[in-house]
């Protein structure tokens, strides 16, 4: 009962948790979080990247090729014009800088006039723009129309933030968008800004301006969730800048004719790199081609509801409640949940492949939490369960013998009395009375517990259960709590070893070895065995009428034999023994005559 009082105790508990971290809290998301990213490790080498997409990368190799032409990084904006040209005289669809151009350039005005009046001719051309923290804001309102700024019905008149913009160029040649990547918790990125709201005005972010610009699906979020894909070509900038500078390039003529080009830099050096779930070092302009990838292709990672996700977590707990309340065994229950486990995460990799990202992580480690807990408060009390029967047993049986019993599950204190076939052994010594009167006290007890102990150990090597000891009489049985097949042959073996052991006894004794003995008397029959009495006090025992005429053999014993069994006793292992037929006697409180014999081992 206290049991089942815990297992619901742990659910009300975890059933809390649960509701708190869903309506809210969400300290389980970054478990859906990490698992989306092994799976995501797993799928995205098989997503090609969209080749319309292409990413003219400052590399390594560029900024070692083009050290003789532009010097060292930064290079003259005198170089991103003449690329200007070479690119859109192939008619791309849009040129896309993820590099900022917000201070003048070092190599003087006349290379930031030739680029900004490059960029003035084209209206494809996209600059990356950043939203600061810290800085001088400007007021949104008084920006160009280029910036992008879109007007809901919620916009302040006094706006204002503070944004990175290419200051250099022309203000209607301000055309861009924000390439805010913001972290999670844990420091890795997943989802890419759409726009970011400021007091009624959405700022666009780059990839979400191209979206608008050139008709994509619509996006209603404020963010997307990447869906990760194997990273794309990079083209070298100093392979195609050297190769539009010779006199007969060797490039295709149309190579980027309606292509999306990203220009930008992967090299280490520059450190445009970031955390995602691919790898902690990931290149900003593939994080950038990939939400614009996204967005072209309308294939990024929905999030769903999480009212589901809390009732899946609450049903599973309720499953694992009723397992642990009707005992299922713990391996069971360990072994469904792993299945669980697996099919959760075979269920977020296909919702994956279908551009779903489905938080199961989290319904699954609240079961585990659960399970742990009420597989912690069964193991502590099965233990202290099993401390008691040890407890209890011992004094019944060989400690040993209780150990392999209560692991074979042969005993259970919870279980009611019940019917089964037994064979009783009474021994009783003859003359105690006497004795006790012709000895100090001191010296009976003395004889008692070395009788005893002697006796005691016979019947628990031959797998009896000591019942009592009813003042200089012992009381035992075979057949409960494990169960004997073979009860009668054992207990009569037992009392064959028992009389042969006190004649040694009677050895020992010497003066007064005359005058001590004993009688043994055995029965087999149907009797109620265990626990019998009341809750501050209980006893294993057996309790019928195969108890009583057990101990009635036992008073017939004197003048006859010191051991006589029953006819029930003696027909189960007539086998085993030799019996001597020591004829029919009458049995106080019976009417009819027992018929009753002396067990020898066989010559």
């Amino acid at each position: 009962m206290h049991r089942r009082i815990s297992f619901a105790s742990i659910f009300a508990l975890i059933a809390m948790l649960i509701c708190i971290d869903y309506a809210g809290l969400n300290f389980t998301q970054l478990l859906n979080l990490r698992m989306g990213d092994v799976l995501l490790r797993k799928i995205a080498p098989s997503r090609l990247a969209d080749p319309d997409i292409v990413i003219l990368d400052i590399d390594q190799k560029s900024l070692e090729e083009m050290n003789e032409v532009a010097s060292k990084w930064p290079w003259p904006r005198s170089i991103h014009a003449e690329m200007i040209e070479y690119l859109a005289a192939q008619h791309p669809k849009a040129i896309v800088f993820d590099v900022m151009f917000n201070e003048p350039d070092t190599f003087g005005t006349e290379s930031d006039t030739l680029f900004r009046d490059t960029v003035a001719k084209y209206s494809n051309i996209y600059f990356a723009q950043t939203q600061l923290q810290d800085g001088n804001s400007t007021a949104l309102k008084t920006l160009p129309r280029s910036v992008g700024l879109i007007a809901t019905d919620k916009a302040r008149a006094d706006a204002r933030a503070i944004l990175m913009l290419p200051s250099v160029l022309d203000r209607n040649s301000w055309r861009g968008g924000l390439i805010n990547f913001n972290a999670n918790q844990d420091g890795i990125g997943r989802q890419y800004l759409i726009h970011s709201e400021n007091q009624g005005w959405l700022i666009p972010s780059l990839p979400w301006r191209l979206a608008l610009d050139l008709k994509w699906p619509e996006v209603k979020a404020a963010q997307i969730r990447i869906n990760w894909q194997h990273q794309r070509q990079h083209i070298s900038y100093s392979d195609v800048y050297l190769d539009a500078n010779r006199e007969k390039p060797l490039r295709p003529k149309q190579e980027f004719n309606n292509k999306i080009i990203i220009i930008g830099t992967a090299a280490p050096g520059l450190q445009d790199l970031r955390a995602t779930p691919l790898s902690s070092t990931y290149p900003g302009v593939e994080v950038l081609a990939t939400a614009i990838d996204n967005l072209k292709n309308n294939d990024w990672l929905r999030d769903t509801a999480k009212a589901p996700y809390a009732a899946i977590a609450l049903i599973l707990c309720a499953l694992l409640l009723v397992g642990f309340r009707r005992g299922i065994n713990t391996l069971w229950l360990a072994a469904s949940l792993i299945m669980c486990t697996l099919i959760a995460a075979l269920i977020m990799w296909l919702g994956l492949k279908q551009h779903y990202f489905l938080s199961l992580a989290a319904p699954i480690a609240w079961a585990w939490v659960y399970f742990w807990l009420a597989a912690l408060i069964s193991y502590l009390a099965e233990k202290a369960s099993r401390e008691h029967a040890v407890a209890m047993f011992s004094r019944f049986l060989d400690s040993r013998v209780v150990g392999e019993l209560i692991a074979s599950g042969e005993i259970d204190m919870n279980k009611k009395a019940e019917s089964r076939e037994l064979t009783v052994l009474f021994s009783d010594i003859r003359g105690f009375t006497t004795l006790s009167e012709s000895h100090p006290p001191e010296y009976i007890v003395e004889l008692l517990n070395r009788y005893f102990s002697m006796q005691v150990a016979i019947i628990f090597k031959h797998g009896g259960t000591l019942d009592k000891f009813i003042g200089d009489a012992i009381m035992a049985f075979w057949g409960a709590p494990a169960h004997d097949e073979h009860h009668a042959q054992h207990a009569i073996a037992a009392a064959i070893e028992m009389s042969e052991a006190l004649v040694k006894f009677k050895e020992e004794l010497k003066d007064i070895g005359a005058e001590f003995d004993v009688g043994i008397g055995i029965h087999s029959g149907p009797a109620v065995v265990g626990f019998i009495g009341s809750e501050s006090r209980l006893d294993y025992t057996v309790i019928g009428d195969t108890v009583n005429l057990a101990s009635r053999i036992e008073g017939l014993t004197k003048g006859v034999a010191r051991i006589l069994v029953s006819q029930a006793s003696m027909q189960q292992c007539q086998s085993t023994f030799e019996f001597i037929d020591r004829g029919t006697h009458h049995v106080k409180g019976r009417e009819q005559t027992v018929q009753l014999f002396e067990p020898q081992v066989k010559a």
